[in-house]
């Protein structure tokens, strides 16, 4: 049996930073993946751009553009090798869009800039106007950066199949450790996290051969990158619910390839390789993190709950069991912030944020959702 302080199942962003901050701190750990690093899920797919967040003003917004100055200074510091500071253009959607930028300039502090519509097409941006360049943004090699992330910590591809927790230590095949870490995105085989509301949604991302000369990336309903040693990457999220990417079929990626044909010139790329991959969110749109509700045991104990009840004491919570999930479209924003946190709390008890701690969820889950008895 090998054993280990924590074992992290899931290599994808979530699991990587996770694993990261908790060596930074002095544990071993495990890393397990039935795909391999980056290979599946959203991180498989992602375009990977770090930017910050618009809008008139919100909870979710705040803490987006707060993770976004957290990891853009840690990539810049520590794997300045897979981030490209490309700069991001956030472009309006359509003339009503345009009149909203207005307003979202006065709700965000992050450092930027205004483009205008001649200013855009010097750059090869077509028929767009007025934006903002956010000049510190960019994107990552999201399988080289996921790569990067668990350099000298242990990893096997091994399929979890199953999962036992004795004498104080969680049993994963040959592999045991104290504590586990959940980070598998949308697919949840072993314990009832219902309350997360964790859903699925297709990302697709194609790369393109190109000699484009295009130094920024940028967003437009769908996100395409610089020219990043002759590829840019072209994607989006779209599809929630469903078992295949429609977007993979026989066509791959023609309709983002026709959105971005507006956006700039795209006479010379040649398709090289399309990635799908389905990105965990929660029901709110924020990540989740931190340690798993007893769901059973809660419903056992209050089963008036369902009804309203109001919890008599703190939420029972599965010894030693903690979940890095539901990081969206944005998973190489967040991840960098939340691996730290959880391992904060792991190490030394640090409090989990309120706003991403999945214990916010459980009581409106008993209360609305429709898998319970009244």
């Amino acid at each position: 049996m090998n054993r280990y302080d924590v074992v992290v199942v899931g290599a994808g962003v979530a699991g990587c930073s996770s694993a990261y901050f908790l060596k930074e701190k002095g544990l071993k750990v495990l890393v397990l993946d039935r795909a391999g690093i980056a290979k599946v899920g959203g991180s498989s797919a992602a375009g990977a751009f770090v930017s910050p967040k618009i809008g008139k003003g919100s909870s979710l917004q705040t803490l987006t553009n707060e993770a976004f100055e957290f990891a853009k200074n840690f990539y810049l510091e520590h794997f300045p090798q897979h981030f490209k500071q490309t700069g991001v253009i956030r472009i309006p959607k359509d003339e009503l869009d345009a009149e909203s930028f207005v307003k979202y300039e006065e709700h965000d502090n992050s450092k930027r800039q205004w483009l205008d519509e001649s200013s855009l097409s010097s750059i090869g941006i077509k028929k767009s106007k007025k934006s903002f360049l956010f000049d510190e943004a960019g994107v990552c090699d999201a399988p080289a950066m996921c790569e990067a992330l668990l350099e000298g910590i242990a990893y096997a591809q091994y399929e979890v199949k199953s999962l036992s927790y004795e004498e104080g230590a969680w049993h994963v095949g040959n592999y045991s450790a104290s504590k586990l870490i959940l980070a598998t995105g949308y697919e949840n085989k072993f314990f009832d996290m219902r309350y997360m509301g964790v859903k699925g949604t297709w990302g697709t991302r194609g790369d393109y051969e190109t000699a484009l000369d295009l130094n920024v990336s940028m967003h437009k309903k769908i996100s395409v990158s610089a020219n990043i040693d002759g590829i840019v990457k072209i994607g989006a999220t779209h599809e929630k619910g469903i078992n295949t990417c429609i977007q993979c079929g026989e066509e791959p990626l023609k309709g983002l390839f026709s959105i971005a044909s507006e956006m700039v010139d795209t006479s010379d790329f040649k398709l090289k390789k399309t990635f799908c991959g389905m990105r965990a969110g929660s029901k709110d749109y924020f990540p989740l993190v931190g340690s798993v509700i007893d769901v059973n045991e809660m419903l056992a104990q209050q089963p008036k709950l369902v009804r309203g009840e109001r919890l008599k004491s703190e939420p029972k919570e599965i010894e030693n069991l903690y979940v890095c999930n539901g990081l969206g479209g944005r998973g190489f924003v967040f991840a960098p912030l939340m691996g730290k946190m959880l391992a904060e709390n792991i190490v030394e008890g640090k409090a989990i944020d309120e706003r991403v701690n999945p214990q916010r969820l459980f009581l409106k889950w008993c209360r609305k959702s429709p898998d319970l008895e009244r």
